[in-house]
């Protein structure tokens, strides 16, 4: 049996970015997961470090989007409608938050965190001798038509209140950027200081890697096998038992299994999502990630060639997979980038953990001395991963936090 100070579970980008933070604050820590650092949600990402986020993904607010997905046409979206009971009050939750008042409110609590979250990637990736994944040409938003401009717009409207650089393009500065675009999109919104990573895997393990050799043990177990044991925390690995007096559960859509046993249960639903990539035509490339509004999707390039993601299942995160949704925007995808064979056969499923306020939870878990929660990052796992790690090990350690943790405590849900 080992005693340190700190367990996280999950190695997922998060987890390894909490564990790694503390070992760096001089504590023992065990990161445990029942697979290596990297291989659940956190591999199938479109690698985007969005620190210039603004608005999060809204609920449809058009009656004619609304009935596409119920028809099962839309190209952005898809449900089981099994799911659909457990999901409502989520929902209609989700469709609160993306009102212009509370939009508003998320944008004002949220900014700090996203301000941080290249830079806080950047110092890490230096020490974990990762700098060469990172590439800073921005991220692209592009839409077909002249109804996605008014949104493009009212974000740009919004980013300028916060000094956030973007630039509105037409479709000879879109091509100009991109030359492997057919110029099929009139209008597209390019954020400029935003960042991306070419091998997402690489660098939770590069995170990990840099993080073993710091002292901290990466271990294999069940993270359900979490209980108390003389006002310590216990948890069951393949090398026995590990006891510490601080956990952070860091397990993505995974943390109700361990959490909810403990009498704690959040309001969190998943959007699983998935992934494919494709060998491109001749000599097509992309410089940087970019999202088709009008059809739900992102391409970004990726060791395993154009790595395609769809948008939004509603689904139970373990039911069986239905990747419809990759055929549906597949063909518009091709009409945009030349997009040849698949380059692997199997499609890759993850599930976002998400709360409908569009913020994760960061801080101490109600009524549980020592228990921390680093989960429900919906679409930015990967973006506020390190400064979650930072935020949290401030916490943890009793140092001042970089930015106010309150937005992001478990109280807000009562």
């Amino acid at each position: 049996m080992a005693r340190t100070d700190a367990i996280v579970l999950g190695a997922g980008i998060v987890g390894t970015a909490v564990a790694l933070h503390l070992a760096k604050r001089g504590l023992a820590v065990a990161l445990v997961d029942r697979r290596d650092p990297g291989q659940e949600t956190s591999f199938g990402n479109a690698g985007i470090i969005e620190g210039s986020t603004i608005f999060p993904p809204l609920f449809p607010s058009g009656l004619g989007a609304l009935v596409r997905i119920a028809l099962g046409r839309a190209p952005e979206a898809n449900y089981h409608a099994a799911a659909l009971p457990r999901a409502l009050p989520w929902l209609f939750a989700y469709r609160a938050w993306s009102r212009p008042d509370r939009l508003a409110t998320t944008v004002r609590l949220t900014r700090p965190l996203y301000a941080a979250a290249i830079a806080e990637h950047e110092r890490l990736m230096d020490e974990a001798k990762a700098s060469h994944l990172l590439r800073k040409t921005g991220f692209l938003l592009l839409c077909r038509d002249d109804r996605g401009l008014a949104a493009i717009e009212a974000e740009c409207e919004f980013a300028a209140q916060f000094r956030v650089p973007c630039r509105i393009l037409d479709a000879d500065g879109m091509c100009a950027l991109e030359p492997s675009l057919a110029p099929v999109a009139r209008h597209g919104l390019l954020w400029e200081e935003d960042a991306s990573v070419s091998d997402p895997l690489a660098l939770t393990r590069a995170y990990a890697a840099r993080f073993a050799g710091i002292g901290g043990i990466v271990l294999t177990g069940d993270a359900r096998s979490l209980h108390r044991v003389d006002r310590r925390w216990r948890v069951e690995t393949a090398e026995g038992f590990v006891d510490a007096d601080q956990v952070v559960v860091a397990l993505g859509p995974w943390s109700p299994d361990v959490l909810e046993p403990l009498g704690i249960r959040l309001p969190m639903a998943v959007k699983r999502g998935y992934h494919r990539h494709f060998r491109p035509r001749g000599e097509a490339g992309l410089s940087r990630p970019m999202v088709d509004l009008d059809h739900g999707y992102c391409l970004a390039a990726m060791p395993g060639g154009i790595r395609l993601t769809t948008g939004v299942e509603i689904a139970d995160r373990d039911a069986v997979a239905t990747p419809v949704q990759l055929d549906r925007v597949l063909p518009a995808a091709r009409a945009l980038f030349p997009l040849g064979e698949p380059a692997d056969a199997p499609v890759w499923m993850g599930s976002r953990p998400c709360f409908a306020d569009s913020r994760p939870v960061v801080g101490p878990a109600p009524g549980q001395p020592g228990l921390w929660l680093a989960f429900g990052h919906a679409h930015w796992g990967l973006t506020l991963a390190a400064v979650t790690g930072r935020l949290l090990a401030e916490m943890i350690t009793g140092a001042q936090p970089l930015v106010d943790p309150t937005p992001f405590g478990a109280e807000r849900f009562g």
